[in-house]
This record gives structure tokens, C-alpha cells and sequence, in this order.
């Protein structure tokens, strides 16, 4: 039998290869199931919103610089971010944890002190979980469970052609705060006693990615002006791949301008002092935890106005792809690591 690395595939192509038999379960309270930020099940009235986040150690996190309070916090705004991609509220949350035996009980109550930080800011109620040994370090998942209606719900599915593209917030500074942690570890390699200093001038790059938090704010503004989006996702994997994960649930194509990507100053100036391109800092970092969104072309001054809230394209018809307008006008085809293969590549493979 042939061997395929997932490495060949991307992330997307290999999650659909793994989901698609699943896809044809004929529960008929599913309103939404694999393929989207959340799960979504009708309740009748109303619609319950399941979302996951998983943290591996050495994969997802480094303990070398990140404190446990911060994991613990971060670990439910990653849960709670991909409620909000549905346009709902999130209301419950489990959690499980792996520990090895090198965590001891007061690493542990760090780690909740900082899940109970963001359940008191989120207004979360923590129901259930579990906890077991590990032999690979330290393993976090968060379940968040919440609700929304028929008429709030939003999937990645929603984009028609002509509609305008929204991101919130900023692109790019958690990455460049991952690249500065880095830097510092490499400086400490042989330094078992200190940890890094980080000076008082990269706080916000460094919040971004140590303390992130999850957009409700940008939620709330959105209901109050009464646009609902059409299509959301939360940015977790750089605003390309957010791009192309729309685009391939909508059946849609997408034109980003390249000067309207929004990029904090302080990105700007870390990018510039490690020699990184800030563009691609926030087309394929990691960790914003922003939210991209469509929203018809009529809410454009409405959105124009909004706090927090940047409209940097539109929608196109699919066979027209998705790629990046640069300022003279020409455009640059949008790649992403997750999409390193098409995701029906698997249709040609020995079985």
C-alpha cells in the first residue's frame, strides 16, 4: 500500500480526507457539522454552538516563556474565539488536561487561576472536564458551549459575490511577539536560571500573543448596528488561510487589498528590526484571534465608521479565485500553508 505525508496534503485537503464520511449523518437536529468554526445543533427555539480548542506542548506552546496563568486564559479565549466565529455567545466551558510529572499541584492551580481569569471575563461557567497523566508534556483541550438563533447564525458558507471582506482588529502581532519569545530563548539557550527580558516597548506584541483575547466586543458593536455577517471565520492561521477557508465553503473568490491589511506600528517596527516582511507576519502568522467576515455591500459606511472594524476587499465569483491587489494594481495569487494542496487531491491518489 502507497504511503502519503500529510505534509503533501495541507491541513485542509487532510481533515476533509479524514471527515467526509461523516458528512452524511442524517440527524436532523444537525444544523452544522464538521467544516466550521463550531458545531451548531438545533434545539428547536434555539441553536446550541460546540467549539473546541486544543494545546499541545512543544507543538502549540513553549513553556521556556509562557507563564501558566497566561496558557490557562489563553486556552479559553482560543475556545471561546471560535464560538464568536458563528456570531454567537458562549456560556459554558470544559476542560481537560494531560500532565506530566514534572507539573506540580501549584503549576496546576496557576494554569486554572488563568482559566478562571477568562471564564470571569468571558461570563463562563466551567461544567465539566477531565484530567489524567501524560508521558509528553502537557496537553490542554477547552470545549465552549453557547447559543445563538436562526437569524444570528453565521457559517463560513454565507458569501455572495459583490460583498465586502472585514477583519477586525490587527494582523501580524502575535507572530512577531512569537518571533521576539523566540529570539530571547535562543539568546538564553545556555541560561537555565534567567528567563528572558523583554523590553517595556514590545507589550502589545507580546500581550498578543501571550494574552490574546477573544472578539465579543467586535460581536456586540456588529448587533447594535444591526449587520449581521454573512460569512465568518476566526483568524487563528494567518488572514490567508481565513481567506481561502471562506472561499472554498462559499464557492466564492476574494480580492484583498494589499494596503488596506491592518498592521500595528509596533509590528511594523519588530518586523523591520528582525527583517520580516509585516504582509507576511499577518497573512500567514498565527494567533490573532480576529475575526474576517463578509457583510453586504450596503453596511459599507456603517462599517467604515465601526471601531475596530476594517474593510481591506470583496468578494468576486469563484472562477476568479482569490488573490492580493497590490497598489499599482496588479494582483499576487493567495497562497497558504494550509492549503499546500488542493483539498479534493485525495480524488487521484491509489487507493
Amino acid at each position: 500500500m502507497s504511503r502519503t505525508e500529510i505534509s503533501s496534503l495541507g491541513k485542509a485537503a487532510f481533515v476533509e480526507r479524514l471527515t467526509r464520511p461523516f458528512t452524511t449523518n442524517s440527524n436532523t437536529h444537525i444544523r452544522q457539522g464538521i467544516g466550521d468554526d463550531a458545531a451548531v445543533i438545533d434545539r428547536g427555539g434555539w441553536l446550541e454552538v460546540v467549539g473546541e480548542a486544543t494545546m499541545l506542548e512543544g507543538i502549540d506552546f513553549d513553556l521556556t516563556y509562557t507563564p501558566l496563568e497566561h496558557l490557562g486564559y489563553k486556552l479559553v479565549v482560543a475556545a471561546v474565539s471560535n464560538i464568536c466565529a458563528m456570531n454567537a455567545r458562549a456560556e459554558y466551558l470544559t476542560v481537560s488536561i494531560g500532565l506530566s510529572a514534572r507539573f506540580s499541584v501549584e503549576d496546576a492551580t496557576a494554569l486554572y487561576d488563568g482559566i478562571r481569569r477568562a471564564t470571569d471575563e468571558y461570563r463562563l461557567d466551567l461544567v465539566g472536564g477531565n484530567t489524567s497523566a501524560s508521558l509528553t508534556g502537557l496537553n490542554l483541550m477547552a470545549t465552549a458551549i453557547g447559543q445563538t438563533t436562526e437569524q444570528e447564525l453565521t457559517l463560513r458558507s454565507g458569501a455572495k459575490n459583490r460583498e465586502l471582506l472585514c477583519v477586525t482588529g490587527n494582523l501580524g502581532a502575535a507572530y512577531m511577539g512569537l518571533q521576539l519569545l523566540e529570539r530571547e530563548k535562543r539568546v538564553l539557550k545556555d541560561n537555565y536560571v534567567s528567563r528572558p527580558e523583554i523590553s517595556k516597548d514590545n507589550a502589545y506584541i507580546l500581550q498578543r500573543q501571550l494574552k490574546p483575547e477573544a472578539r465579543v466586543d467586535i460581536l456586540r458593536q456588529l448587533r447594535e448596528a444591526g449587520i449581521r455577517p454573512t460569512a465568518m471565520i476566526d483568524v487563528t492561521r494567518g488572514l490567508a488561510s481565513a481567506a481561502l477557508y471562506i472561499c472554498r465553503r462559499s464557492d466564492v473568490g476574494v480580492r484583498i487589498y494589499l494596503n488596506r491589511i491592518p498592521i500595528a506600528s509596533d509590528t511594523f517596527r519588530m518586523a523591520e528590526e528582525m527583517h520580516i516582511d509585516p504582509v507576511v507576519a499577518a497573512l500567514n502568522g498565527g494567533d490573532d484571534f480576529e475575526l474576517l467576515f463578509t457583510a453586504p455591500l450596503e453596511a459599507h459606511q456603517e462599517l467604515l465608521a465601526m471601531p475596530g472594524v476594517d474593510v481591506i476587499g470583496h468578494i468576486v465569483p469563484a472562477e476568479e479565485g482569490a488573490a492580493l491587489v497590490t497598489p499599482d494594481g496588479g494582483e499576487i495569487r493567495i497562497q497558504a500553508p494550509d492549503w499546500t494542496a488542493r483539498v479534493d487531491a485525495e480524488e487521484s491518489e491509489p487507493k
